[in-house]
């Protein structure tokens, strides 16, 4: 087998259903059909025909998705299986065998594997952690070249939380420009700031912009399995042709879903839902960090479910997890799963009282190993 092993993706498949506490859910506590629509709404679900939907979504739900970017239409859209669908043939659509990739780190790495079993060429350049996650452009602008392809982004950052200034974008912007290269931003994130403004999304900014969105993070949605991609709609009829060769289509269920949750008042209600959550839950994770001085450090972030997390203990960030794991059945993300050991993620986005009970368990193992 020539891809790698996606390992943030191994890891929490293999664990987070075996835990007490599983810390490491990176969006928000999903809703039950029974929350999120009505009764008139559910009576047209289930009786919703099951047969294929239109391949490359539905036509009503490709006008809602292309209502949230600037200057699109539904011509512009492809409806995806998640965003990691997305993401796989926006890789395929994009690059070729010998391609140079500039990618954002620390970042959800499934972009670098499809790249590297493509037979790309990777590079990186850093957020700083020492400028509270800002991006290092002059790094950026030093690592392109005349055969950079893509560069390659996530808007707002998993796992920093950090997102761009309209300054930075603009910049980004110009050094693609300066090599001709694509930029690639997964903004799945988008819509889950803490300040409740939306972002602007790259759409718009540059004529060589394809970005992913999707229903599992910022709208509590991940068991539709719903993702999109936007770009020029030429762009898009190629990824079409890739995406009959892949999962052909999202299913009927979360087109109809989907469509429900993207209209505006109902949309404006599940962001601003997840957004309280947000707020609420950092409060009290960062009393519980800082109960504990300097052993821990930490950035807020600002937008997204998650946060990321510095540790001063001598131990490596797996072997932390695997033991936290084992001896108390809470489960964190290991840094080392973005090549960045002492550190870890845990997710904010949860219950309020499930995130306490699971913070709880750490603390009863780092004062009985560490006496902290």
């Amino acid at each position: 087998m020539n891809i790698p092993i996606f390992e943030l993706e191994r890891v929490q498949s293999l664990f987070e259903n075996t835990v007490d506490y599983n810390l490491t859910e990176s969006g928000f506590h999903p809703y039950t059909l029974n929350e999120l629509l009505t009764k008139d709404e559910i009576d047209g679900l289930t009786n919703t025909v099951l047969g294929y939907g239109q391949t490359n979504g539905s036509i009503p739900l490709r006008k809602r998705i292309s209502s949230l970017y600037k200057s699109t239409t539904e011509e512009n859209v492809l409806v995806t299986n998640g965003s990691s669908e997305a993401n796989f043939i926006a890789c395929h659509t994009l690059l070729e065998r010998g391609d140079e990739v500039v990618m954002m780190v620390p970042n959800y790495m499934q972009i670098w594997g499809i790249a590297e079993e493509m037979g790309c060429t990777l590079k990186s350049f850093q957020l700083r952690s020492e400028k509270n996650w800002q991006p290092d452009l002059e790094e950026l602008k030093a690592k392109v070249s005349s055969k950079t392809k893509m560069i390659a982004l996530c808007n707002p950052n998993n796992p920093t939380g950090y997102t761009f200034t309209k300054q930075e974008m603009k910049e980004i912007v110009d050094i693609a420009k300066s090599v001709n290269a694509w930029i690639y931003c997964d903004e799945v994130y988008r819509g889950a700031e803490l300040n409740g403004k939306t972002i602007e999304s790259f759409i718009g900014m540059y004529d060589k912009v394809m970005v992913n969105g999707g229903l599992s993070k910022a709208y509590a949605l991940p068991g539709l399995r719903l993702g999109w991609l936007i770009g020029p709609k030429d762009l898009v009829a190629d990824t079409w042709a890739y995406h009959d060769y892949t999962s052909i289509t999202a299913g009927i269920m979360s087109h109809y879903i989907g469509e429900i949750a993207l209209r505006p008042e109902r949309r404006q209600q599940i962001l601003d839902r997840n957004r309280r959550m947000l707020n609420e839950n950092l409060i009290v994770v960062k009393n519980w960090l800082d109960e504990y001085g300097d052993i821990f450090e930490y950035a807020e972030p600002q937008s997204g479910g998650m946060l990321f997390i510095k540790y001063n203990i001598n131990i490596n960030s797996t072997e932390l997890a695997e033991w936290l794991r084992n001896e108390k059945s809470v489960f964190i993300l290991a840094g080392d799963v973005y090549g960045m050991d002492y550190h870890f993620r845990i997710g904010i986005g949860e219950r309020k009282e499930y995130i306490l009970n699971g913070l709880e368990r750490i603390k009863e193992a780092l004062k009985e190993r560490f006496n902290i």
